[in-house]
């Protein structure tokens, strides 16, 4: 009996052993095949991202590229610029300027107002130079709008006939020296209403004669004007009264001739329209459109005009402060 119920709990043992190992066996198949599943999945979904990746490159996953589409770099827009700003930076310009140009004045010749508003209406389409090598002999000739206005046309065109357009110009002197005797008694009047009543005098000719001869401040848009207050970025009009507005609106009243004579001097001296010499330019620092023209010092030197280049002036009779400023005066008609 104790031999049998020994071999018996043997056995017993030993059975309760081989189920348990089976268990962990089991146990262990499950988890080999738990991480296969995990492993296979984890493939697929790579396999999967690689396969869409592919098909974005080769340009078939089309709405997936429009649903998510690449980020351009942006150009950088010009830099924003406040009112205020804007406004202190042109008035530093004109300050600048004023500093350059101390002897700023009106480059054409004349003694009173009659012969600087005939001067201003000969300096369409050419050089205010020319106009003061002709005007000597105009004037000579018909000192007062009564003379003009009786001239014989024929001998007023001859006489202008180096100012170019002569014929046109010829017409429009003697018509607005008709006028002034008609209407204003033989005196240039100092209204701007009044001016641009006249024949051949239009805004800018009679801002000139108000801030020239009568001391009433104005802006004169001419073609130099216009190239630099753009250039500048004072305002984007292509407008000549609408640039005098924007520009007017910068600066108080009082500055407007003067301005007006900075910005034409430098034009005329520095900031040329086809090749500006933006390497001697006082304002380079000020200026956004630094760079369209000549930057090398020296190179930018040799086109500068006039007395900033050490060449006479427009002016055979200059203010006495311009030629105690070093500049020359320019030679009469005919001269060599």
């Amino acid at each position: 009996m104790g031999e049998q119920g020994s071999d018996g709990g043997e056995k017993t043992r030993k059975t309760a052993k081989k189920a348990t190992a089976a268990k962990k066996g089991t146990s262990a198949k499950k988890a080999v095949s738990a991480k296969k599943a995990v492993s296979a999945k984890k493939v697929t979904a790579a396999k999967k991202a690689v396969a869409t990746g592919k098909a974005v490159a080769t340009g078939k996953a089309v709405a997936v590229k429009k649903a998510a589409p690449a980020k351009k770099v942006a150009v950088q827009p010009p830099r924003d610029e406040s009112r205020t700003a804007l406004v202190r930076r042109a008035r530093r310009i004109n300050r600048e300027l004023a500093e350059v140009y101390p002897y700023a004045h009106p480059e054409l010749d004349f003694e009173n107002p009659f012969q600087l508003l005939v001067a201003t209406v000969l300096s369409a389409q050419t050089t205010d130079l020319r106009v003061n090598q002709t005007t000597p002999a105009l004037f000579a000739k018909y000192p007062a709008p009564e003379d003009l206005a009786a001239a014989n046309p024929e001998e007023v065109e001859e006489i202008l006939r180096p100012c170019g357009f002569f014929r046109a110009k010829t017409k429009s002197v003697m018509g607005l020296s008709k006028a002034l005797v008609e209407d204003f008694g033989g005196e240039v009047p100092g209204r701007l209403e009044d001016l641009v009543k006249l024949p051949g005098v239009g805004r800018k000719t009679a801002f000139v004669v108000l801030g020239n001869a009568f001391g009433r401040p104005g802006i004169t848009v001419d073609t130099h004007f216009q190239r630099l207050v753009r250039r500048w970025q004072w305002t984007g009009e292509s407008d000549p009264d609408k640039i005098e507005a924007a520009v007017g609106a910068l600066f108080p009243k009082s500055d407007w001739t003067d301005l007006s004579h900075h910005v034409i001097w430098h034009g005329r001296r520095i900031c040329h329209a086809r090749k500006p010499a933006c390497g001697a330019c006082p304002i380079a620092p000020l200026c956004p459109a630094y760079g369209e023209g000549e930057t090398d010092p020296e190179k930018a030197k040799k086109l500068l005009k006039y007395e900033k280049g050490g060449f006479p002036g427009q002016r055979l009779k200059p203010p006495q402060a311009y030629l105690d400023a070093g500049g020359k005066p320019a030679p009469p008609l005919g001269a060599v």
